[in-house]
């Protein structure tokens, strides 16, 4: 069994560093003595597949790989788009890590061998012993839907539940810790070569990042300009976060994560819609504090949680909410809450109050935000950027506004630290080889990742080429980085460039229908090898693109429908399509 190596962007000091190598260097010549005549090949293969948008079951794929490790077993970490049916049917021990992408869909990376597991044609998998870790957001009804599929399809092959599933909601690491700790010993019989290492690397089982969801880095907005116009029907803002001295480093690709502060006035206006004065004393966390202080710092307020507005609906005997609620139609229910938030609720039944307790046990905590980077930190090591649109309208005669991105937008100034933490996303990159072409649809926001891909295309001079997509609502007022996009079309590093603003004529016209009116073109690039990289809004935008980018490959590439399915699972395999959308 192999010393672990200490990785080398670690947040340790060296002589730190050397400490846990030799700490290390001990516990593998331990290992040696009491496993005998075990090695590498002797030991137990564990198969740990997930299935990721945005890199947090990746994350934890590589904890547990960690932690089965030091308890005698050779993990075998793979993204779901890696292996086939076959391989997977001859697998004996395996813990599946999913996320659900969207309204209960599969990931991306996840899609294709789902599709395979659920034929009928699937052999029966009755030598595997299994687990499954569901990430989601228990404010989706389909909460860990894929999770759940993946758990219910294994037991149907005849697969054995080696441990019972558990469905982790946004704040997943204590959860997904307790199941790494209990899951692993069983697939090793119980035996742990290693006791006590798990606690003594960290939390996890890894030597994680030092700044992370539990412990974010404060850090300093030093930009915050308006990207459109005064005149735009929109509001998308650039900043830049400063990351001078943290010893924080990023990739492009990643997200950033930034846990915000509720809006003071939603909070007063909350306060006195359900009874309080907001000086109420209250625990939380272990320590008391005023009641308006927990509603801005602490808890989601913006969005009734499922269990605030089943108890509305109870106090006020409200018929059409509990008919609504009684009826679980999603649909009806969607409608009804549609541009409606917690305020709106609380003052459409003004009969309806809550002591402080009562109120705060019917939150939700107060999540951070992922947003796409638009830098490379390659050519912006000291700092990182975002591109965010501030989310404001008009709604049941009031104004809302967006919990984060609003957050920045108004209450941030030079003397805010604000909250930060990256996330990896290591599919969503740049290729490794800086001569094949890229392809790049990023409508809107969408063009943030993409912005960081050309900098680091421009600071390894590549020599591929780059074909970027773009467009908004109007040229005049909403083409963001306008000054940046023309300058890299007239250097040559954007190689061909195709703008759709959908208002600036009469038929509206968007970045897919660009594709179409490019399409031979575009196959030509696909043929050469070039990744296509999608960015923007699931809802309707990334399946419009897609469903182009199947027509493209059918039409030009002479394929039948099904051919250019074909076509787009392997674009898929080998990773040259790819997409963050959200």
């Amino acid at each position: 069994m192999k010393t672990p190596n200490i990785p080398q962007n670690a947040p340790y000091s060296d002589t730190q560093r050397a400490w846990l190598g030799g700490f290390f260097a001990g516990m593998h010549s331990h290992m040696l003595q009491s496993a005998s005549s075990a090695n590498q090949t002797d030991a137990r293969i564990i198969n740990i597949l997930y299935g990721t948008q945005t890199g947090n079951s990746e994350s934890v794929a590589t904890d547990a790989a960690s932690v089965a490790k030091t308890h005698g077993l050779l993990p075998v970490v793979k993204s779901m788009d890696e292996i086939d049916i076959d391989t997977l049917a001859k697998m004996e021990y395996l813990l599946i890590i999913t996320s659900t992408y969207g309204e209960g869909e599969m990931p991306d990376n996840a899609q294709l061998l789902w599709d395979s597991i659920s034929a009928d044609s699937t052999p029966r998998m009755e030598n595997i012993q299994y687990s499954v870790l569901a990430l989601g957001d228990t404010s989706y009804d389909l909460f860990c839907k894929a999770g759940i599929e993946w758990d219910e399809r294994l037991t149907e092959l005849g697969a054995k539940r080696l441990y019972d599933r558990i469905d982790c909601d946004v704040d997943f690491e204590d959860a997904a810790e307790s199941w790494i700790s209990s899951v692993i010993p069983m697939m090793a019989d119980g035996v742990a070569i290693l006791d006590g290492l798990t606690s003594t690397i960290s939390a996890s089982g890894t030597l994680g990042p030092k700044y992370n969801r539990k412990n974010p880095y404060s850090s300093k907005v030093t930009c915050n300009r308006l990207l459109t116009s005064e005149k735009s029907s929109k509001e998308t803002r650039h900043y830049e976060f400063s990351l001078e001295g943290s010893d924080l480093t990023y990739e492009a690709g990643d997200a950033l994560n930034v846990v915000p502060l509720n809006c003071p006035e939603l909070v007063a206006d909350i306060v006195k819609a359900i009874g309080c004065t907001g000086q109420e004393d209250e625990p939380v966390n272990g320590e008391n504090t005023l009641f308006s202080e927990a509603l801005r710092t602490h808890f989601e307020i913006k969005l009734p949680s499922k269990e605030l507005l089943q108890e509305i609906a109870k106090r006020s005997s409200d018929p059409e909410l509990n008919d609504l609620l009684q009826a679980d139609d999603k649909d009806k229910l969607s409608n009804y809450l549609w541009g409606r938030d917690t305020l709106d609720l609380l003052r459409q039944f003004p009969d309806v109050e809550f002591s402080a307790a009562e109120f705060i046990a019917l939150l939700k905590p107060l999540q951070h935000r992922a947003y796409s980077i638009s830098s490379s930190g390659k050519m912006h090591p000291d700092s990182v950027h975002l591109t965010i649109a501030s989310v404001r309208y008009h709604s049941h005669n009031r104004d809302h506004k967006g919990v984060c991105s609003t957050y920045l937008a108004d209450l941030v100034d030079d003397h805010s630290e604000v909250k930060i933490f990256f996330s990896p996303n290591k599919s969503f990159r740049v290729p490794e080889d800086d001569s094949l072409p890229m392809i790049m649809v990023g409508p809107g926001t969408g063009i943030a990742p993409f912005r960081a891909f050309l900098q680091e295309r421009e600071f390894r001079k590549a020599s591929g080429k780059n074909w970027l997509l773009f467009g908004d609502r109007n040229a005049a007022t909403d083409y963001i980085y306008q000054d940046e996009i023309e300058a890299m079309q007239a250097s040559g590093l954007i190689t061909r460039l195709d703008l759709a603003f959908s208002r600036d004529q009469a038929e509206k016209i968007y970045v897919q229908d660009r594709m179409r009116e490019n399409g031979a073109e575009m196959f030509i690039w696909l043929e050469q090898g070039s990744s296509f990289f999608v960015c923007g809004d699931a809802t309707r935008m990334a399946k419009d693109v897609d469903k182009a980018l199947h027509d493209i490959i059918e039409q030009y590439g002479n394929k039948t429908a099904e051919q250019a399915i074909d076509y787009v699972n392997q674009l898929k395999k080998e990773k040259r399509y790819v997409r963050d959308v959200y």
